[in-house]
């Protein structure tokens, strides 16, 4: 995992503080997927490039003027938690919630920011009967298609806010289904962590 680490640190350079929260996260990721089985084991040797690099990349596409990002379905903590330790140091301004349904997951975002240090919001409940958050900024990783994705998104961005939606390779024919019945407006990034992928930055969602 060392060369993993080195290959994020050179494309990601954190300050040292940031560092050493992101290696606590990563050693509590180790011991509690053993349990619960956060991630796919077969992608742990690659975790620092494929899990915490992919989500880094989401945080410099927010807004400057974003103050509340809500990450649906956050797992093991990708994208929000990782955006949540980054922008501890470079956006201390953003708060960050974190949406899990399962429950055993949940417990964990709350222990990996308790040990990082980290101040944000953990909401054991489904995004979909979740009150609004109005947040400036709403995320999702591997949580579900487009055309499920832009409606959760809307119900919880505030006016003018912007979704950003990590995807893979096979996005185009998703994309085309959801904007069928969820008009937006959609700029794609391409990834910095897969030449396949995109991230998808879409806006208009929040309108009516």
């Amino acid at each position: 995992m060392s060369a993993d680490r080195d290959r994020f640190l050179a494309a990601f350079p954190v300050a040292p503080v940031t560092l050493a929260r992101l290696d606590g996260f990563v050693a509590l990721l180790g011991r509690w997927n053993a349990r619960i089985n956060l991630v796919a084991r077969g992608t742990m040797a690659e975790l620092w490039w494929r899990h915490v690099g992919d989500s880094a990349q989401l945080l410099p596409l927010a807004p400057p003027s974003a103050r509340h990002w809500a990450d649906l379905g956050s797992g093991a903590g990708f994208p929000g938690l990782i955006v949540a330790i980054l922008a501890a140091q470079c956006r201390p301004q953003l708060c960050v919630a974190l949406v899990e349904s399962d429950r055993r997951k949940a417990v964990f975002l709350a222990t990996a920011l308790r040990e990082a240090g980290v101040a944000a919001t953990v909401h054991n409940a489904r995004a979909e009967t979740l009150a609004p958050l109005g947040a400036d900024v709403v995320s999702a990783r591997a949580v579900a298609p487009l055309s499920r994705l832009f409606p959760l998104a809307r119900r919880h961005l505030a006016a003018g806010g912007v979704a950003i939606l990590p995807k893979g390779a096979a996005h185009a024919a998703e994309l085309a289904e959801a904007l069928a019945s969820c008009p937006a407006e959609v700029h794609k990034h391409p990834s910095r962590t897969d030449p396949d992928a995109v991230i998808l930055e879409v806006r208009g969602l929040s309108r009516g």
